[in-house]
């Protein structure tokens, strides 16, 4: 099986300079967990919702927020973002994408096309996802 065929082809984007309060907005109101940065088509980074929780005051939407607290939604994409990311092609196998998983510590994969054009995303959720036949 190749990932072309289980990847999710929705992807989200944000460019280096968007600001964690944009990023926190899209995660509050989505349900993936994984938006990829770019900056004129090129893909240079990935920014989990655990990224944006460890650089998030604890404190924000609490009754002792502080402006402080605040600023770091101020903070910027490429600020927290994994940089170069472990990508695969579209016609890479499941088994790359296993092995790329196991190999790196990492929870998605940006796939790419031939002529490097961001076509998709895969999780490991979307592996399990295909491993048994749906009912």
């Amino acid at each position: 099986m190749l990932v072309k065929d289980i990847m999710s082809r929705d992807v989200v984007t944000v460019g280096l300079d968007d600001t964690l309060a944009l990023v926190k907005e899209i995660f509050d109101h989505s349900k993936f967990h994984h938006l990829l940065a770019l900056e004129k088509g090129e893909l240079l980074g990935v920014v989990s919702d655990r990224d944006l929780f460890k650089a998030l005051s604890p404190n924000l939407g609490t009754n002792v927020e502080t402006y402080k607290d605040a600023a770091t939604l101020n903070k910027r994409v490429h600020q927290i973002m994994s940089r170069k990311p472990k990508i695969l092609r579209d016609d890479a196998t499941v088994d790359d994408a296993i092995d790329l998983f196991n190999q790196h510590a990492v929870s998605c994969i940006p796939i790419l096309s031939q002529d490097d054009r961001l076509v998709g995303i895969l999780s490991w959720r979307d592996i399990l996802r295909n491993l048994r036949p749906q009912p």
